[in-house]
């Protein structure tokens, strides 16, 4: 456990000090995460094993969001991702929250669903029924073909069955919902419902057609919940203006969009460094972003409490895994897992979901006060200015230019460049 995800001044080190720095308060060996440095992460042998047809690999960079309290355990958390700006908004909602706390998370048990689709069923509601008659037996049937996960306290836990009308004809479709512990789960739900795939048929008086997992996994949730200080936001009149901005993410799909993306920055980017599968993550959230009415609105929510400080919360499906996997394979996944000091999926999920509040606190109170673009301007401006040809030396006048002329583009910066260069 970190003494302290408190690691002040850490921008300002060279990045082997903070790799070193990182590691020292997280308690870590710093050779856990020398898998960080690119010469010592993922080479050309392991990634031929990985994927079909490997020519190369692709880094991101690796950033570590610093203050982090969840459930009163200090966390350093290692983000993987393109976009300025991603890990200090993060790191600064963390901040804030710290004062109350921090992060306060829970989240249910880690089940995923498969579905089976079976077509031709002549009383499709009987057959439903017939399904349902065969529960016991189509549960043995699931379990017997993944007996470690039954020993290590996984397994089916019920089967549920729905009709489906469609354009083409109506189906009866039976759910598998399994416990898959620690694993994310596809291997484990898309094998069982190929095991019951033909008797599921059989006893509904159709054909079996589809047997796959679905990333709809509205049983599996991970919630997060924190306070963050009216005061040390700059007062009430600030935290009635990111309550208003949430509010139209409620009632408004084209916020929303934009809103829940925000929250996926922060998201997509614990769950890429840990080498889980971001695509199923975001499937998942993003349809659980529809209300019951079928509107697509927000997935977080942020009011004011009694003291009129702003209380954030999120839930949301987060399917991620310890076991099996790039997470199991990738250098980089194991050095950010080391950091992290989980050891369930149940902590890797609750921290996923609380630093993508944070993300999203971070988004929202820049809106609702300065906008979004000066401090997201001012952190992309380096990567224009790299763009531009500057060096890293020359970087720095660059910068500060484009910010103070509020022209964060690359012809400017290339005329900057030209200007700096010809008063030499």
């Amino acid at each position: 456990m970190p003494s302290t995800s408190r690691v002040p001044g850490l921008r300002d080190l060279s990045v082997e000090d903070r790799r070193r720095t990182v590691a020292q308060s997280a308690g870590v060996d710093p050779d856990r995460l020398a898998a960080f440095a690119p010469q010592y992460g993922l080479g050309l042998d392991l990634a031929d094993h990985m994927i079909e047809n490997v020519v190369g690999v692709m880094a991101l960079p690796v950033g570590v969001a610093t203050n982090f309290v969840v459930n009163g355990r200090e966390v350093l958390v290692p983000m993987a991702t393109e976009e300025a700006s991603v890990v200090a908004a993060a790191s600064n909602s963390a901040k804030v929250a710290r004062a109350h706390g921090g992060f306060f998370t829970s989240s249910t048990a880690p089940v995923m669903q498969a579905q089976v689709q079976i077509v031709g069923v002549r009383d499709p509601e009987a057959g439903r029924v017939r399904l349902l008659e065969a529960r016991e037996e189509l549960m043995e049937l699931a379990d017997a073909q993944d007996p470690k996960l039954v020993e290590f306290g996984g397994g089916v836990r019920d089967i549920s069955v729905r009709v489906v009308p469609s354009r083409a004809g109506t189906y009866v479709v039976a759910h598998l919902q399994v416990d898959v512990r620690d694993a994310m789960g596809a291997n484990a739900v898309n094998t069982m419902a190929e095991a019951v795939a033909d008797r599921a048929g059989e006893i509904a008086g159709g054909r079996a057609l589809l047997r796959i997992l679905t990333n709809k996994a509205d049983l599996r949730l991970a919630r997060a919940r924190a306070v963050f200080d009216a005061g040390a936001l700059g007062g009430q009149a600030v935290a009635d203006d990111i309550v208003h901005a949430a509010a139209l993410a409620e009632a408004d799909s084209y916020r929303a969009a934009t809103h829940n993306k925000g929250i996926m920055n922060g998201i997509s980017a614990v769950v890429l460094a840990t080498g889980n599968d971001t695509r199923a993550v975001e499937s998942g959230a993003h349809s659980h972003a529809l209300s019951p009415d079928g509107r697509y609105t927000s997935l977080s929510r942020f009011e004011k409490d009694a003291d009129g400080n702003i209380v954030g919360t999120l839930e949301l499906p987060m399917p991620v895994g310890l076991v099996g996997g790039a997470t199991r394979l990738h250098p980089v996944a194991q050095a950010a897992v080391a950091l992290l000091g989980v050891t369930t999926a149940a902590d890797l999920a609750e921290i996923v979901v609380a630093v993508g509040l944070a993300q999203n606190f971070g988004a929202v109170r820049a809106l609702a006060t300065e906008g979004i673009q000066r401090g997201h301007m001012s952190l992309h401006a380096r990567n224009v200015a790299l763009t531009a040809g500057a060096t890293a030396e020359e970087a720095p006048a660059v910068v500060a230019r484009l910010v103070a002329d509020r022209q964060v583009r690359a012809d400017h910066a290339e005329r900057i460049l030209a200007e700096l260069r010809a008063g030499r």
